[in-house]
């Protein structure tokens, strides 16, 4: 054997490491793939996302005796909150018919947002044992954590038609409505969840900064008040800005889609497209951003 090595060395020593491991057909280990085999490789996996997003939603509230109604009555306390604080203090309710239909639907949608955001920061320092065990691609985990939020949704979803019902709001085929609000919505928070998840992997600080910066974003994100209400009161530059804000986008389009008393001329100009360039883009640049650093995950 000592022997054979030794021959080995003697032709191939003038050779360069890569010029020697192209002879003998070798590659790089955890040599990242490319674009489209990678896309396959998640496409793949799809069973397991689902699973892995499952097991975690089962799992997230097994130590707490009221289980999984806490997706429910955690929404809904903080909706009892900001109305006491925003709608009877501050009297952010003004001008907004049915305010509290209003307030539920904008903490509902925006918190399916926060919350992929969130757990996407944490998706791969969380699962570090994971991801040096096992081959897979790492997009599975933020993918897996918004769809995890996802089904925490639609949980909810119940209770806040049950609201939106009580509180006068007949059904109308608007609802249907719902369906390509939520399917923009997850594309743009997976896109979030991607971005995040890098930053997040490489700077594990950015999981302590996220909280303020998503409560931040969410006073901008007309979950307690509206823009046509504050339009007097407002610069028009201010005001285009705020169209703009993909958060407030979805939080609109959902308040349209289960609210009659929100009529299309309370909306943002062009906001159906406004929805879908947001989506596209977050999607596909939080996709790639999170592709090219696919080799350096769960390094130390």
């Amino acid at each position: 054997m000592s022997e054979g090595v030794a021959v080995v060395e003697g032709v191939d020593a003038g050779l360069a490491p890569a010029e020697l491991a192209a002879k003998y057909g070798l590659d790089l280990s955890g040599r990242r793939p490319t674009l489209r085999a990678y896309t396959r490789e998640l496409w793949a996996r799809r069973h397991f996302i689902w699973a892995f997003a499952t097991a975690r939603t089962t799992a997230s509230y097994t130590s707490a005796k009221l289980g999984q109604i806490w997706q429910v009555v955690t929404p809904l306390l903080n909706a009892a909150v900001y109305y006491l604080v925003f709608g009877l203090l501050l009297g952010t309710n003004r001008g907004i018919p049915n305010y509290v239909a209003y307030l539920c639907t904008g903490i509902f949608t925006f918190q399916f947002t926060q919350s992929a955001v969130l757990s996407g920061t944490r998706a791969i320092a969380d699962n570090l044992g994971l991801i040096r065990a096992l081959h897979f691609p790492r997009a599975c985990l933020p993918i897996a954590m918004t769809i995890m939020q996802l089904q925490q949704l639609m949980f909810s979803m119940g209770v806040l038609g049950v609201i939106i019902l009580v509180t006068g709001e007949p059904v109308t085929v608007k609802w249907l409505l719902v369906l390509p609000t939520l399917l923009l919505q997850t594309v743009f928070n997976t896109g979030l969840a991607l971005l995040l998840a890098r930053w997040g992997a490489r700077t594990t600080d950015l999981a302590q900064l996220m909280p303020f910066v998503i409560r931040t974003w969410m006073y901008l994100s007309g979950v307690f008040w509206s823009v046509q209400t504050l339009s007097a009161h407002i610069p028009k530059p201010v005001q285009t800005l705020l169209y703009l804000n993909p958060a407030l986008i979805f939080n609109e389009l959902m308040r349209y889609a289960l609210m009659d008393t929100v009529h299309a001329s309370s909306l943002g100009p062009h906001v159906w497209l406004s929805a879908l360039l947001w989506a596209v883009f977050a999607g596909g640049f939080g996709y790639v951003h999170f592709w090219r650093a696919e080799d350096q995950y769960g390094r130390g």
